[in-house]
């Protein structure tokens, strides 16, 4: 195949570039390094297989040749991204996605949406199924992310129905793993980062508050076999182990040693009390679900960021 990975110099973008060109696809990938590391991509500049464009698809997306497949990726996704950038993030998600939308129209190609669990908001149903509508505040500071997806969802979904499309939507629950950015200000990064530094290890609110956190391996299988199917309804991609933040906190203690101690910060605006996906659709569907424990990750994460180390300063 030949596909076209947008934010494929993200976090999750790059590990996809990565697994598709393993399986022997080839990739083009499209950024405009807003958010994107062009690290995580460097070791990928020599490979046959591997094309980059730097280009903002807000703006018309043209790629030469033919296309099998278009996955849209492209988007800040961390609160400190999306609240710094709040009109890219609402454009990314919509005219990113429509433009994206048309590319994979005109090549005739599979089309695949980089959605999340933050379209259902600060759920009031627990766990999440793909059938619940969400609680979201569409003017609260988490609503330019929240509201661009639930709109890529809808465009999505109406050039399946109207145009015949062949459209899937991946909802992402909390992922982590290597290269995620030191000071994306995600609870994982967050965490170890202090942990390591021998900071404070900032916990928001009382600690209470739970999520399920995806090793990124395991992400990327669940995102690809998706693509593989026949589904076109949106499918929760998520553990569906639950934490809490404070235990978090602990197992990121124990993995890297540290005495670092624990500051407790208020819970910022809209933060969700509880996040865990039911990930029925994606066993009975997809056959899958995630191999990797949560301690197993963050053992891995963690020497991922103890080798960035020399380069933080």
């Amino acid at each position: 195949m030949r596909v076209v990975v947008t934010g494929g110099a993200g976090f999750l973008g790059s590990h996809l570039c990565d697994r598709l060109l393993a399986r022997g696809d080839e990739v083009v990938c499209i950024d405009n390094f807003a958010t994107g590391d062009r690290s995580n991509i460097a070791h990928l500049s020599e490979h046959r297989g591997f094309s980059l464009v730097e280009h903002d698809v807000s703006n018309q997306v043209d790629v030469d040749g033919a296309v099998d497949a278009v996955l849209h990726f492209a988007s800040p996704a961390s609160p400190a991204d999306y609240l710094a950038m709040p009109i890219q993030t609402l454009k990314v998600g919509a005219l990113g996605t429509h433009n994206s939308l048309g590319l994979a129209k005109a090549k005739q190609a599979r089309f695949l949406l980089a959605s999340t669990s933050e379209v259902y908001g600060d759920p009031l149903v627990h766990p999440q199924a793909e059938s619940y509508w969400g609680n979201v505040n569409p003017v609260g500071p988490r609503g330019v992310y929240d509201e661009a997806k639930r709109f890529a969802e809808a465009i999505t979904t109406a050039y399946f129905r109207y145009h015949g499309s062949d459209t899937r939507i991946v909802r992402i629950f909390n992922t982590y793993g290597p290269r995620m950015r030191p000071g994306d200000g995600r609870v994982v990064s967050n965490f170890i980062v202090a942990a390591l530094s021998g900071e404070p290890v900032t916990v928001y609110g009382d600690g209470t508050q739970t999520r399920s956190f995806c090793y990124v391996d395991d992400q990327i299988s669940g995102i690809l076999a998706l693509l593989e199917s026949a589904e076109h309804a949106p499918v929760n991609i998520g553990s569906p182990e639950e934490f809490t933040v404070s235990e978090l906190a602990q197992i990121v203690l124990e993995v890297t040693g540290s005495s670092s101690p624990l500051q407790h910060r208020p819970l910022p605006v809209d933060d969700p009390r509880r996040r865990r996906p039911d990930t029925a659709r994606a066993r009975e569907v997809l056959g899958w679900h995630p191999l990797v424990t949560l301690r197993e990750g963050i053992e891995r994460t963690a020497e991922y960021f103890k080798s960035q180390i020399a380069g933080w300063s």
